[in-house]
């Protein structure tokens, strides 16, 4: 379904990311829409009358417009709505594919990060192909399908998205310095709950997980980049190289020395 859904979307050129002005509003009631819009709300106050009935926009609040869709919105000046729109175009016969007019996205840090990489997929001059673009717009409907047929646990849902996917950012970049507290606020959450949830969702805890991130890492660095130790214990934020080795030791059952004259590599 994914590639067959690509396939047949066509991006139309009103695509973007604005902060709205304070006179702002969006009234097509006289010239109804002539495609379907992907309508994303970061931010703000407003109302969007649709089909007769008003709707409160906040932040996570989610429209898909249908061609023919009549819309009036508005929004509060002195707290303007931030917005992304994607206008593009699909045959009738894929429509049934499509998720609901409205919703409020559940899991809104994987929503916005696949639309903010769409976006800048689509503003790169040197972008030819919009094959990429297409599919992040595919995942953004599939975002939305998903959490419809997963309403009745969709807190449970978010949450495991969200803790994944810090933890994707602590393997991406073990040696940065990341706190339960900085990480948690991120996530929303409580410095305790968040913890307790990490364990629950990965399988052990945040300090093991990091320290398994950081000795992975640190074997890479020093079996394929031809770092040696200290430079390693360096670039992964160890200012003790005794206690990197230690801890190295205590994940590999060997000393960084010991591993590299083992592969080979003289120290």
């Amino acid at each position: 379904m994914l590639l067959e859904l690509a396939a047949q979307l066509q991006l139309n050129s009103n695509i973007g990311k604005v902060t709205c002005e304070k006179n702002w509003k969006w009234d097509t009631r006289h010239q109804p829409l002539i495609d379907y819009d992907l309508w994303y709300a970061w931010g703000g106050e407003g109302t969007m009358n649709l089909h007769n009935h008003t709707y409160d926009i906040s932040k996570g609040s989610c429209f898909l417009f249908r061609p023919g869709d009549r819309t009036l919105a508005e929004h509060n000046p002195q707290q303007p709505l931030t917005v992304t729109f994607i206008h593009f175009s699909l045959p009738v016969v894929m429509a049934s594919e499509l998720p609901v007019y409205y919703r409020i996205v559940q899991d809104t840090y994987l929503f916005e990060t696949y639309l903010n990489h769409f976006v800048e997929t689509m503003m790169t001059p040197e972008s030819e192909d919009d094959s990429e673009a297409k599919l992040l717009l595919t995942l953004l409907l599939m975002q939305l399908r998903r959490e419809e047929s997963n309403t009745h646990q969709p807190n449970i849902d978010r949450l495991s998205s969200v803790i994944r996917s810090i933890a994707y950012q602590i393997k991406q970049s073990p040696g940065t310095l990341h706190t339960v507290e900085t990480l948690a606020e991120k996530a929303q959450l409580s410095p305790r709950y968040f913890a307790l949830k990490f364990k629950q969702i990965m399988g052990i805890t945040f300090d093991q997980y990091l320290i398994r991130m950081r000795i992975d890492r640190a074997e890479h660095l020093l079996r394929y980049n031809g770092m040696n130790v200290t430079e390693v214990a360096e670039a992964l934020g160890y200012n003790d190289l005794s206690f990197f080795s230690r801890q190295f030791k205590q994940v590999r059952g060997k000393t960084p020395s010991q591993m590299l004259k083992e592969a080979g590599r003289i120290l």
